[in-house]
Parts: C-alpha cells; structure tokens; sequence
C-alpha cells in the first residue's frame, strides 16, 4: 500500500514533503497533529497519503454514536476514537484521558473547526496537548506550492499568546486547495 500511495502522492500529483522529514511512529508516540489550512474535502486523501507514506498512525476523535456497529468498525480501523460528547462533559479532559490510556496516539484535527476561512482557531487543541503533556505538531495543507510541511514537535509554554503566535508564524503564506479560505 505505501508504493501505491507513494507513487498517487509524489508521481500523480505532485507533491512533497519537506521539513521534519523524520517524523515518524518510532520517535514520537503520542501528539496533538494540526493541519492547516482546512480548506477542502480534498485535504482527506493528502491527509490519508502522507500518512501512508511516512508510516505513521494517526488517529482522531468521533461522537460516540458514530462507533457502533456496523460502521463503528471501520471508524476505529482507520484510527478512529470515541467520546462522550455530552454537553456537562469537558471535553479537553476527556481527550486528555485517550491520550494518557494508550501506549500510542497521534490525534489529527484542523484546528480551524470548519473548510471556511476563520480569524483565529478554537483553542481546545492547545490545551489537549498542555492537559496530555504532549507536542503539537504542525502540517501545511499547501496546494499552491503541493507540499506538506511538518514542523518538530513543539511543547506548549505558558505564554499561550507567544505560542499561537508561533504556530501561526508556521503557517504563513499557505495556501489551501480552496485560496480564499486560507
């Protein structure tokens, strides 16, 4: 599957890695995972090939309802986990709690919450990570110059606004499939 998805990624269409080209799931076993821009339903398939190719499980979070049977099963092959999203629940804690009962748990979001263009990002992500103690890791979504770039694992301080002004910095002059919502 990795040649396949090699040869659809690099071949096909294009695209590149650069940056922490030696992520992998030997190095670091659990993190928070930020792509930006989210901008398109075509981030999914860049998202499920660069996975492939550097060998890394990734994982996300869903509704509860969503893993029953029988779907349930594939939502949890592809890596997926389920949460109680009850309105009385806090839902960084619980998340926090995935991370800290699994040996592995790489969790993949788009931190914008929607494919719309936004001004600032939700927040809860960045304190997964700090309740978890684990890194964030960023990758472009770049459709302009057909790139993913990954940074190095980056720990949360206790500056939140130097943080954010640091991921953002990462992001800068990316462009997503969809221009104007980046």
């Amino acid at each position: 599957m990795r040649w396949l998805a090699k040869f659809i990624y690099f071949k096909i269409l294009g695209w590149q890695i650069v940056g922490n080209t030696n992520f992998s799931k030997d190095t670091i076993k659990k993190a928070v995972i930020i792509a930006v821009p989210h901008t398109s339903w075509h981030d999914f398939y860049i998202g499920v090939l660069l996975r492939a190719i550097v060998k890394v499980k990734t994982n996300f979070v869903g509704k509860k309802e969503l893993f029953v049977f029988p779907i349930g099963w594939f939502f949890r092959a592809l890596g997926g986990a389920p949460i109680n999203r009850q309105t009385n629940q806090n839902k960084v804690q619980a998340i926090a709690e995935l991370f800290n009962n699994r040996k592995e748990f790489r969790m993949t979001l788009a931190p914008e919450g929607t494919r719309k263009k936004v001004s600032e990002w939700r927040t809860g992500f960045y304190y997964i990570a700090k309740q978890a103690n684990v890194p964030i890791i960023m990758f472009t979504l770049d459709f302009q110059n057909k790139q993913n770039k990954i940074s190095e694992p980056f720990y949360p301080t206790d500056d939140v606004e130097a943080d954010f002004k640091y991921m953002y910095g990462f992001f800068k002059g990316v462009k997503g499939k969809i221009p104007e919502y980046s």
